[in-house]
């Protein structure tokens, strides 16, 4: 199935049938989202350039964002998981006073990384915590052993002072997730719908966000492209605007969820630009098909000169502030209009 075969969705004709309480609700949840900084935009300058989480915080200030998304790991010796106690708290501090909510991020399901980065967590004042399992192995498997790390979350946070969220990161299908879910039966725990990661499983974006809808609970915002590979697809991430992921569809949809209010809690502001992840699901997998072990997410900087990709990684995320914030006054004026 071809990518460039698949047809583009109208996003204002979806507003056009909507309902007027439908469209209003739109409207308004649109001018209001919820949008957080997200530590991956700025991942080569926090690896290479010497920036920290509180550089982050001040970024989420200066662009009056709601909170930050932030990965235990990020920023080499000044992370989070380097920090004492003493130093989480005094971080939790500066997010507090200026007004943002911390959302706390790691990269495994697995019982010492997972404990661990509740306890970050919970120092640090998040509210929020998000994994995926990185295991290798058939899918059967994986899927089992995930349910019995996050039946554990428990444990680890016995007052339930965290929400917790799953993410779809590139091999997992939306109906794994949700079997997953089902199994663990956390009311704390909901899914963090990728702008991207359901391509790498061979799936679409808007069929994925139908089938996950239910249990989304927070967002990362990118775009890429997609490319062939091996049957299935793989995604390189750009600049968003300048991909093949429908955008403005996929907000209208995230925004619709929830009734009396937005069930979309967050969304985080990831461009990605250079990032690359192959297919991860092929048409051509048996019933149970295996995955070879892989490490967490990182983009490549590449031969060119340090300081000028430095640079355009943060031009990058600020740009996607503005690109972002344009596309919601579009779909807020849209669906006034419709409604008037």
């Amino acid at each position: 199935m071809p990518w460039n075969a698949m047809p583009r969705p109208d996003w204002r004709a979806r507003i056009a049938a909507l309902a007027a309480e439908s469209r209003g609700r739109l409207a308004a949840r649109a001018r209001s989202a919820p949008l957080f900084a997200h530590a991956y935009a700025f991942h080569l300058n926090m690896r290479f350039g010497g920036m920290t989480p509180l550089h982050l915080i001040e970024f989420a200030q200066a662009q009056q964002l709601c909170g930050i998304k932030i990965h235990v790991e990020d920023g080499e010796q000044a992370s989070l998981s380097r920090m004492p106690d003493a130093a989480l708290q005094a971080f939790a501090g500066a997010v507090g006073r200026l007004g943002l909510e911390l959302h706390v991020e790691t990269s495994t399901t697995e019982a010492t990384g997972l404990s661990d980065a509740v306890r970050i967590a919970l120092a640090a004042g998040a509210t929020s915590l998000r994994c995926y399992p990185r295991y290798e192995g058939r899918i059967s498997e994986i899927v089992e052993w995930t349910i019995a790390d996050l039946r554990r979350l428990v444990d680890f946070d016995p007052q339930a002072r965290l929400r917790y969220t799953l993410e779809q990161h590139e091999d997992l299908t939306s109906g794994e997730l949700i079997r997953i879910l089902r199994a663990v039966d956390n009311p704390r725990l909901g899914l963090l719908f990728d702008f991207g990661n359901m391509i790498n499983a061979y799936e679409l974006p808007l069929p994925a966000l139908a089938l996950q809808a239910p249990y989304i609970a927070e967002v990362h915002v990118k775009d890429c492209l997609v490319q062939p590979d091996r049957g299935g697809w793989a995604h390189l991430a750009c600049l968003s605007g300048e991909g093949h992921l429908p955008m403005a569809a996929m907000f209208v949809e995230l925004l619709l969820l929830g009734e009396d209010r937005p069930q979309v809690l967050a969304f985080g502001l990831e461009e990605e630009e250079g990032y690359f992840a192959p297919a991860l699901r092929l048409p051509s997998d048996g019933p149970d098909p295996f995955i070879a072990a892989r490490p967490a997410s990182f983009t490549d900087i590449g031969p060119g000169n340090l300081t000028a990709r430095l640079r355009q990684e943060a031009a990058a995320a600020q740009r996607q502030v503005e690109t972002v914030r344009t596309l919601l006054r579009e779909i807020a004026t849209e669906a006034e209009r419709n409604q008037a």
